[in-house]
């Protein structure tokens, strides 16, 4: 569903590998459910986007993919500004604007270095 000039997902939020909490940028991991029964084809890489979650809105950095064992590929978001536990809950993300395609690291400091220049882009109004 296209909505504000971008595509919508809504899920509940479910476990994912823990890898961006590891990295210092924790993810809300989103049931692919709609995804699936849309046959939704989404370009991967990192979007900047917003969240929805009880009728609050919260800027967010946002993953599509890679593919999983299922073959389906991870939707994930970090919520700006946002503390507190996410699981369970139904939310929709709105992906706005894509920011780039995946790429592989030289190391972890690179990656964490990237993810802060494009939670800074996010941020700039």
């Amino acid at each position: 569903m296209n909505h504000e000039l971008g595509i919508t997902i809504s899920g509940r939020v479910i476990r994912g590998d823990g890898y961006g909490k590891k990295l210092g940028f924790p993810t809300a991991n989103l049931d692919r459910r709609e995804y699936i029964r849309k046959k939704m084809k989404i370009r991967f890489g990192v979007w900047a986007g917003i969240v929805i979650m009880k009728l609050k809105r919260y800027k967010a950095a946002m993953v599509i993919g890679p593919l999983d064992k299922h073959r389906l590929p991870k939707i994930e978001a970090h919520v700006l500004n946002f503390k507190g536990n996410l699981y369970g809950q139904k939310v929709t993300i709105i992906l706005q604007k894509y920011l780039r395609p995946f790429k592989k690291y030289k190391s972890i400091d690179d990656l964490k270095k990237q993810i802060k220049q494009d939670i800074l882009r996010i941020k700039k109004p």
